[in-house]
């Protein structure tokens, strides 16, 4: 088990206020996690108990198979870590940066020209990052992330400030990390990315933990059982028609409007992740 809480529980120094309430949640190794809520939910503070940041919290926390309370230096070698804000030596090359960061672990690195090959940043190697485009450090970002091959990395708005191209290269390389063992936890109010990448999501409001369940399953359940058929009218707007799913192969009228020269498209009604972000937490993400 990669991450396993019980009853957890935090509350910032001089605060009488709880943060977190009683979260349970368990994660098994090599799953892609979303974490999700809106500002001021508690992903933050959960994710800097999970890396050890903050401390004196109430109820268990395991990481990586290890009771937090126990963790050693090695524990951080283990782990991989990429910031919403991403923070670099302005004045080094991405080259120079990457091989800084990875010195600071022990175990074997992933060379890192191959690391800046496989996020696209290999032709700027040698530029400062002072002159990088937010896209390019946030690519940069999740490289260092996973330089040192951890077995669990915390991943912020991975997809700040990428383009289309770039947002689906992130979506293939992370998944092919997750196929080479790893584990990843994924804070993001990118609905979309989460419900491509992600094997199961937790929408957590309020510190605590409403809902945890695949994006897929979450999308039949909230969605209509229906079908769709939009046709073109006269003017200007498409004429659409709903059919319900039970027993629609023997609806004579779905039938028929399947054989409807005029027929454009035709939709189910599974609910976006959106939609169901904003039932349940009542905000938009």
């Amino acid at each position: 088990m990669m991450i396993h809480l019980r009853d957890l529980t935090y509350a910032y120094p001089g605060s009488q206020v709880n943060t977190l309430h009683g979260l349970n949640l368990t994660i098994p190794t090599g799953e892609i996690f979303g974490f999700l809520g809106p500002s001021g939910a508690g992903k933050s503070t959960t994710v800097n108990i999970l890396i050890g940041i903050l401390k004196h919290y109430q109820g268990a926390v395991q990481v990586l198979g290890r009771d937090l309370t126990k963790i050693t230096p090695e524990f951080f070698n283990r782990l991989g870590v990429a910031f919403e804000t991403p923070r670099f030596y302005q004045r080094f090359t991405a080259r120079e940066n990457l091989s800084f960061f990875g010195s600071l672990y022990s175990q074997e690195k992933e060379p890192i020209d191959q690391s800046l090959a496989a996020f696209d940043l290999i032709h700027a190697a040698d530029e400062r990052v002072s002159s990088f485009s937010k896209g390019m450090k946030t690519r940069l970002n999740v490289c260092r992330a996973f330089l040192h091959q951890p077995e669990l990395v915390f991943l912020d708005e991975p997809s700040s400030g990428l383009d289309p191209v770039n947002r689906e290269r992130l979506i293939e390389l992370l998944r092919q990390k997750r196929e080479q063992g790893a584990t990843l936890f994924l804070t993001t109010h990118d609905m979309q990315l989460a419900g491509d990448l992600c094997d199961r999501v937790a929408f957590v409001v309020e510190g605590k933990i409403h809902l945890i369940d695949s994006p897929r399953h979450l999308q039949l359940q909230y969605g209509r059982k229906q079908v769709v058929v939009e046709r073109v009218s006269a003017g200007p707007d498409l004429l659409k028609e709903a059919f319900n799913l039970e027993g629609i192969g023997q609806n004579p009228a779905f039938l028929r409007a399947l054989t409807d020269p005029s027929i454009e498209t035709i939709h189910t009604q599974e609910a976006r992740l959106e939609d169901i972000f904003i039932q349940v937490t009542g905000r938009k993400p």
